[in-house]
């Protein structure tokens, strides 16, 4: 037999662990999925679950792989239901790799949908990290750290080969493993909003400590001194046709929330969530909740998401 026809060999796997069934249908589109988080210890996969959890999987930390099929079979297509299983599996034996690979194969024969996602490292940077914490690895035993890293990159490799996505955290922070995570299972439907804040109040009674940006509107005439105004609120129409009349102050709206988007969209980048943009004047009850209000309307305009608060009402 020539070399070009000659078949290649099947893979290498140790003795007595099955190989995952590839042969059966892959699930529909529509069925709920399940995400296995696994890899080296210290490679991030604790990091990785909580990206996953913030994104609204349900996340098991530690989970049994016998119970995997059990828990997923468990998930529904209905609102409300458990649609997206996370689950975090930690191979440290040679008997628990044979179960996860079982389990895997039977999830695959059910027509459920899954994805490996393996974390790995590189050897100095799993040393480096044990040592941080000032924890031996859990498969070094009477041997050194290098010697259980070894063990279990023996034990992963297979699963490793199998694995949909494998992502090297050698270099990456903290953020930027949760970037990549994000780019691994998000959607644009799925990600999560940047959640924004605007805060009226009163510079007498204080910043906002939550504040992440301070918007100073006291170079407004103030209506309190327009006595037809002053017990009404920037949130009466009065008060508010007054304010956004007010010379530059449609201008300094305008050319604020242009300045904030690009900030707006770093933070989404840098997975900060939330944000806290606090407008004050006097005494937070007209111009900072009048302009406040003006602020929230155009993000919205623009698909953000934004709640608004007005601190010091209601303060005599």
């Amino acid at each position: 037999m020539s070399e070009e026809t000659r078949p290649e060999p099947p893979p290498t796997v140790p003795q007595g662990i099955p190989l995952l069934d590839e042969t059966a249908p892959p699930p529909s589109d529509d069925r709920p999925e399940v995400i296995i988080i696994t890899g080296m210890s210290g490679a991030g996969r604790s990091r990785t679950a909580a990206v996953l959890e913030d994104l609204d999987w349900y996340v098991v930390d530690n989970l049994p792989p016998r119970m995997l099929l059990a828990l997923a079979g468990m998930m529904t297509q209905t609102d409300g239901g458990v649609r997206r299983l996370a689950a975090v599996v930690d191979v440290r034996s040679r008997e628990f790799f044979a179960d996860l690979v079982q389990v895997l194969s039977d999830l695959r024969s059910a027509r459920l949908d899954y994805r490996i996602v393996f974390l790995d490292a590189s050897d100095e940077a799993l040393v480096r990290r044990f040592e941080q914490v000032r924890r031996p690895h859990p498969l070094q035993g009477d041997g050194r750290m290098l010697d259980g890293i070894a063990e279990e990159r023996r034990l992963l490799a297979h699963l490793r080969s199998r694995a949909d996505v494998t992502l090297d955290t050698s270099d990456l922070s903290v953020h930027d493993l949760a970037r990549a995570v994000r780019d691994v299972v998000a959607t644009e439907t799925e990600a999560a909003p940047l959640r924004i804040t605007t805060v009226s109040f009163g510079f007498k009674y204080g910043l906002p400590l939550d504040a992440d940006h301070v918007v100073d509107v006291r170079f407004l005439k103030n209506p309190y001194w327009v006595n037809e105004l002053r017990h009404l609120t920037g949130k009466d129409e009065p008060v508010r046709d007054y304010v956004l009349g007010l010379q530059g102050a449609e201008d300094f709206v305008e050319a604020y929330v242009t300045a904030i988007n690009p900030v707006l969209d770093g933070y989404l980048v840098e997975q900060k969530p939330y944000v806290t943009i606090a407008v004050g004047c006097t005494g937070g009850k007209h111009r900072s909740v009048a302009i406040s209000e003006a602020i929230a309307t155009r993000l919205r305009a623009q698909g953000r998401t934004v709640r608004t608060v007005h601190r010091d009402l209601g303060r005599e």
